[in-house]
């Protein structure tokens, strides 16, 4: 069964609970900076988490900066809860591995 995605108002709330995420090209988006050795825990961490949920980002790392990118494939590229859930996950991992908002 494909996942549904969210509403026009729905996103627009999600965001507000999300500070820093955005929409950029059609995927839920943020990027974090933290100590180039911090990065490798944080990316192993979120790795972990999308196995478990089976929902997994576009990753992008750059020295001591990572940015993910979220979307469902299910619900033909849109955002859905899958992504939103996953974003609120990784920003606890990140704050666990003090990988901060970039700014």
């Amino acid at each position: 069964m494909a996942t549904k995605p969210l509403t026009d108002a729905a996103l627009e709330k999600a965001l507000t609970d999300l500070p820093g995420w955005s929409i950029q090209e059609g995927e839920l988006t943020k990027s974090f900076k933290g100590p180039r050795s911090a990065v490798p825990g944080l990316y192993a961490a979120v790795a972990a988490a999308e196995d478990e949920a089976d929902h997994h980002a576009r990753i992008t790392i750059l020295y001591g900066t990572i940015t993910f990118g979220l979307n469902t494939h299910d619900a033909g590229g849109a955002i859905t809860a899958k992504d939103t859930a996953m974003a609120a996950r990784i920003e606890a991992l990140a704050a666990e591995h003090g990988v901060q908002t970039q700014p």
